[in-house]
């Protein structure tokens, strides 16, 4: 019994650190196989210790103090890419598309997709006239959740390129 609530406190702690993170994340972190892991999540979402965001082949898991609104913004940050959209929509306050794929670097049809995404999810407006113009449809909300969120989104890219490098 002692065993199993010290695998599910570690994986109360990786969810806190790392508020909406994914299944693989999770199974890479903690190191245990897949079956152990869908065990211990099954029983933490069961006893309410977790909220579990499942989207189409997404899964994302949250500690409770974790506001739902705050949670939908979190999962779509977590995407390098998608933050370096936000966060440039966010500095403007209003963009064009040109201005987006010159500053990521991304094909525009990367760009575009992404910002299909975050339209789609009420995180992204757009103004149509002669350009289409961007703009973040609730920019406290984003900006409060990308500075409270950014040390572990931070540490999670330094920890992959470190990763890589040993891998090396």
């Amino acid at each position: 019994m002692e065993a199993i609530q010290g695998t599910q406190d570690l994986l109360l702690g990786l969810i806190r650190q790392e508020p909406g993170i994914r299944y693989r994340e999770l199974l890479r972190a903690s190191g245990f196989v897949n079956g152990v892991l869908s065990y211990h999540l099954s029983a933490l979402e069961k006893a309410g210790a977790v909220r579990v965001d499942r989207q189409a082949r997404i899964t994302r898991y949250y500690p409770l103090h974790v506001p739902e609104s705050e949670s939908q913004v979190l999962g779509y940050i977590r995407h390098e890419p998608i933050r370096e959209i936000v966060s440039f929509v966010l500095s403007q306050d209003m963009c064009t598309f040109s201005e987006l794929v010159a500053h990521t670097g991304k094909a525009p049809s990367t760009v575009s997709a992404h910002l299909k995404r975050l339209k789609e999810a009420g995180i992204i407006s757009v103004r149509y006239g002669e350009y289409q113009l961007y703009s973040l449809a609730n920019r406290e909300l984003v900006a409060e959740v990308l500075s409270k969120y950014r040390p572990a989104l931070a540490d999670r890219v330094v920890d992959n390129y470190v990763e890589m490098l040993d891998e090396l």
